[in-house]
């Protein structure tokens, strides 16, 4: 090898080396940066004729400059519930346009906020991409059709009743009225022995009156009425809008209502609403109890009286906040205590990862290296879980670093010896008389 060559690997060491510094360097820069992949530098060694590497033992030195895409940072806990990172396998789907049609990226950089519009996007200018849920709760069948995951624009909700549960006793010996024919009660032909009223919630949200009024027709016999107690302009059809028998058996538990076969303790009633109303048609399963058990109306002699009863439904409420489960579900709480799911969060993953290109803002693209994107639901396919309050601390070890940087040093004070040495010997042979 000649001296010139051994210049050629000393100048090759001193471009190691600096690659090396810079890797650190780059890597103690980002030490508290969220999601940051911890940059590696390896060395091969490389043969040249140029550089006498015919020779045994001469062969010059490269770096090459990766990422450690794959290793996953420790979690750190936050106090919002859009911070968000993958436990596992995969990356959030992101474009930093704004736009669902855009260029997509791969971060695992999860601390995203609401922008002016709503839309959840992360200190760097990614906006997070993710599944519309259909009002089921169910994604599109297309999983590469992501819209962006705003929390700002979802509407209020109301739920409309559609069961009512009453916990009720009836005086055993009140006086029977042979004479009952049905809707009497309502019609005010027949005093009921025992009448209440429970509110129910319409399709908007509003408080609508329901009266259940009660008569004794025979022994262990009684009658019921179901009657719209608000605007009877809310109604296509006259009250009442239920009636029929409830049977009682001799130790005062539930026998039978309306005479089904087989017995039973409940009877589904339609409200009639009016295409004035502005109300959906809404159906209202009436559960009076167990056949067979007093959990529900009985005939006791004690005083008729109510003693428990449940009607579901709500009025209309706001949105309070949203959470996001292991599974990237997004859920919108309201005020009124309903929760809906609206969005899915799903996760990309790759056939090899660390051959993803690296972008500005710890985010990737796809190449040929790393394979196309396979977009799942979090937790199947391969694709890790996701934790909110929670965001992914770089993966840098500083103590680490810091012995690479020495290291580093080192080798470059080495390899400019070896350029000394040589430039040393070609003056001393520039020097020999001619």
């Amino acid at each position: 090898m000649s001296l010139y060559g051994a210049l050629s690997i000393g100048v090759a060491g001193l471009d190691a080396a600096s690659a090396a510094l810079s890797v650190s360097s780059s890597n103690i820069a980002n030490v508290n940066t969220i999601g940051y992949k911890r940059a590696t530098a390896s060395f091969a060694t490389y043969l040249d004729a140029s550089l006498g590497s015919q020779s045994n033992g001469a062969a010059g030195v490269t770096s090459v400059i990766g990422q450690d895409v794959t290793a996953n940072g420790l979690a750190e806990s936050t106090s919002s519930p859009t911070d968000l990172s993958i436990s596992g396998n995969g990356f959030f789907i992101t474009t930093p346009s704004g736009s669902a049609t855009g260029a997509q990226e791969y971060t695992q950089v999860g601390n995203f906020t609401a922008d002016a519009k709503g839309n959840l996007v992360n200190a760097n200018g990614q906006y997070l991409l993710g599944w519309k849920l259909d009002t089921n709760g169910k994604p599109p069948s297309n999983n590469t059709d992501l819209s962006l995951i705003n929390v700002s624009g979802i509407t209020g909700s109301a739920q409309a009743t559609s069961n009512i549960a009453l916990q009720a006793n009836l005086q055993a010996n009140s006086t029977i009225d042979a004479g009952y024919a049905a809707g009497d009660m309502t019609a005010g032909n027949v005093a009921p022995d025992f009448q209440t009223t429970l509110n129910a919630y319409d399709s908007l949200g509003g408080i609508q009156p329901i009266t259940f009024s009660f008569v004794q027709t025979g022994t262990n016999s009684w009658a019921y009425e179901a009657s719209y107690a608000g605007d009877p302009n809310n109604l296509s059809a006259p009250n009442p809008i239920s009636q029929g028998t409830l049977d009682f058996n001799s130790d005062g538990s539930l026998a039978n209502v309306n005479g089904a076969s087989p017995a039973s303790g409940s009877v589904s009633m339609t409200i009639p609403w009016s295409a004035t109303s502005g109300l959906s048609a809404q159906t209202i399963s009436v559960n009076l109890g167990t056949v067979g058990s007093t959990n529900g109306v009985t005939q006791f002699a004690a005083n008729s009286a109510v003693s428990g009863s449940s009607v579901n439904g709500s009025p209309f409420g706001s949105v309070t906040g949203v959470s996001v489960n292991a599974n990237g579900i997004v859920t919108a709480r309201f005020s009124n205590g309903i929760s809906e799911n609206v969005y899915q969060i799903p996760i990309a993953t790759f056939a090899n990862p660390d051959g993803l290109l690296q972008l500005s803002g710890n985010a990737y693209s796809q190449s040929n290296a790393s394979g196309g994107a396979n977009i799942n639901q979090a937790g199947s396919g391969g694709a890790g879980t996701i934790s909110s309050n929670s965001l992914e601390e770089s993966t840098v070890d500083l103590s680490s670093e810091f012995t690479h940087l020495i290291t580093a040093q080192n080798a470059y004070s080495a390899a400019a010896r070896v350029v000394s040495t040589a430039n040393q010997m070609l003056q001393a042979l520039e020097q020999i008389p001619a």
